[in-house]
């Protein structure tokens, strides 16, 4: 996700973001694909295809044949085309010249040019050169230039397959400087400075020799063998005695010797030298006892001993510091208007820098520094004065209810009203009490004996109703609570056998059973509703004792008037 949004990012400002690949056209193996970790100096891919090379014209045979490779080297691999390549060619033409000081850059070139169309390669085609300087004499006002050259042409049809398949060529070095690179990140030889040591390479049409200080260069000498028509062992009598000559002419304390043929083992050429000093050797090609690197599991056994000096020198030349280089990429530099680059590798992928990306970097992050900084200056007056207006309101509101709190408070206080803390008080002291009486119920209650029904009021009120098997229990339990519970004033208000029948009785068929009731509550607390309706009857009653008062005494005052009207009858016929 990261590696997404970084390559998203740098795609944005116009920087580029691709994979690198690292190739080598290596005569007697072909083209080869490689990637090197550099931290673990080890190989972690590998692939190679065949690729016929022409060693008198220097340079590969077939330019189809070469896209045709490659394409199945990102296949086999899984490379994305679309990737930034590094590329390594066999050397065509190495050279030193000496030249004035005064001379810049541009005359450097065009010196250097005229001295390589003297060659019989490049007097058909153009050449491209690269070059660095090595030794100034600042007594003789001049300074010793090396120089390499590859054709025009060659490097136009290499781009036009690579761009053809979507890849972009970034570098293009010789084998010399990629083997010398891979010498020294390997640690096959000491170059530490002010060490001075020869690196003599044999190829099939001759053999060179370096001359080195450290890792600087000093000398260069190149001599040409017809070594394929010798026989074998021909071929190393003919070099061991012309190598003795040059080897004289460039002294030295060590001699390290790699083969670049089949035809010529660098171990046996070795064995054939008489020179006083350290010697040392390595076989770059099929005979070959070791690896130049450790490789990764994922690449097959017979594939190790095919991976050349030169491809591992390639595949290091953008992690690996080392001062000789050679650029033939075609590449513009400042002097000729183009912008100067600036390129880092992020997990294998290189990210290219241009003047005009860097300042589209400054850009944003001015924008991204500077922009809310004034939107922040021009936007605080309005969230301030907005901020105020609020705090305004809020203090207004705040007064209000201080004002309706004083006369609240107020009310209170002339009405003795409710007041918060005797009301928690008497919350707390209500809570107490039936929190002790639940507490005494359950350490008073005996073993046969059970609660049916348990009450208790907040104002310390209770009533408990149950069951046991003897009295003996209840008025042990009785007196617990008592004891338990003081001041509250229990009484044993009712403990009556739970039968009604007399049988039960005098022949009971199991155990009886003894219903209490403990409580300190009187009968109209106990039974508010049945005393509301006696209460209601008795006043009925009374009322109509009452009215009927007047009806009895005129009742009464009739049967006297009855009376005596028959008092007062005379007998009939008396």
């Amino acid at each position: 996700m990261i590696e997404k949004f970084i390559n998203e990012f740098f795609s944005q400002l116009g920087a580029g973001s691709r994979e690198s690949v690292y190739l080598s056209v290596t005569p007697g193996v072909g083209l080869e694909l490689i990637q090197v970790d550099p931290v673990l100096k080890s190989v972690k891919a590998y692939g190679h295809k065949p690729l016929e090379y022409n060693d008198s014209m220097r340079e590969i045979s077939n330019y189809d044949d070469f896209k045709t490779a490659l394409q199945e080297l990102y296949t086999e691999l899984g490379i994305n085309p679309k990737c930034n390549v590094y590329l390594n060619l066999p050397m065509v033409h190495f050279g030193k010249i000496e030249l004035p000081l005064l001379l810049n850059d541009e005359s450097i070139t065009e010196a250097i040019i005229s001295e390589v169309e003297q060659t019989y390669i490049f007097k058909k085609c153009e050449p491209v050169v690269s070059w660095f300087e090595s030794i100034s004499n600042a007594v003789a006002d001049t300074r010793t230039i090396f120089y390499s050259a590859l054709q025009k042409e060659a490097l136009d049809k290499i781009k036009v397959n690579l761009t053809e398949l979507g890849s972009v060529l970034c570098d293009v070095e010789v084998s010399l400087v990629s083997s010398l690179r891979a010498l020294a990140f390997a640690g096959f030889v000491d170059m530490s400075d002010n060490k001075n040591w020869n690196l003599m390479t044999i190829n099939s049409s001759g053999y060179s020799i370096v001359s080195m200080l450290g890792t600087n260069i000093v000398d260069y000498y190149e001599e040409p063998l017809p070594l394929k028509t010798y026989e074998m062992d021909e071929i190393y009598d003919v070099i061991n005695t012309s190598a003795q000559i040059a080897l004289m002419n460039l002294p030295a304390n060590y001699l390290y010797v790699v083969s670049n043929t089949d035809i010529v083992s660098a171990e046996h050429l070795a064995s054939k030298f008489q020179i006083d000093g350290t010697l040392n050797f390595l076989d770059n090609n099929s005979f070959r006892k070791r690896e130049i690197l450790p490789v990764s599991l994922d690449i097959l056994p017979d594939q190790i001993m095919k991976i050349s000096l030169e491809a591992v020198g390639i595949a290091i030349t953008k992690s690996y510091n080392f001062p000789i280089k050679l650029d033939f990429s075609g590449k513009r530099t400042p002097e000729t208007g183009a912008e100067e680059t600036i390129s880092f590798v992020f997990r294998d992928k290189e990210i290219v820098l241009t003047e005009t990306v860097l300042k589209n970097i400054a850009y944003v992050i001015a924008a991204i520094l500077i922009v809310p900084s004034l939107i922040a200056l021009l936007t605080l007056p309005i969230v301030q004065k907005n901020k105020q207006a609020k705090l305004d309101e809020l203090n207004k509101k705040v007064e209000e209810i201080d004002t309706q709190i004083k006369a609240l408070d107020e009310e209170a206080s002339a009405a003795g009203a409710f007041v918060i803390k005797s009301e928690i008080e008497k919350v707390v002291k209500n809570n107490r009490a039936k929190l002790m009486s639940y507490s005494a119920l359950g350490e008073a209650v005996p073993k046969n004996l059970w609660i049916t029904y348990f009450m208790t009021k907040e104002d310390g009120k209770i009533d408990i109703r149950g069951l046991s098997e003897n009295v003996e229990d209840i008025y042990k339990f009785f007196k617990n609570m008592k004891d338990s519970l003081i001041n509250t004033k229990l009484r044993l208000k009712e403990l009556e056998m739970t039968s009604t029948s007399l049988d039960d009785v005098i022949a009971p068929s199991g155990p009886s059973l003894y219903q209490f009731e403990i409580t300190n509550m009187s009968e109209t607390e106990l039974n508010p509703v049945v005393q509301a309706t006696e209460a209601n009857n008795a006043n009925k009653t009374d009322n109509n004792q009452n009215n009927n008062q007047p009806n009895n005494q005129a009742n009464n005052k009739n049967q006297d008037n009855s009376s005596k009207k028959v008092d007062d009858l005379e007998p009939i016929g008396m």
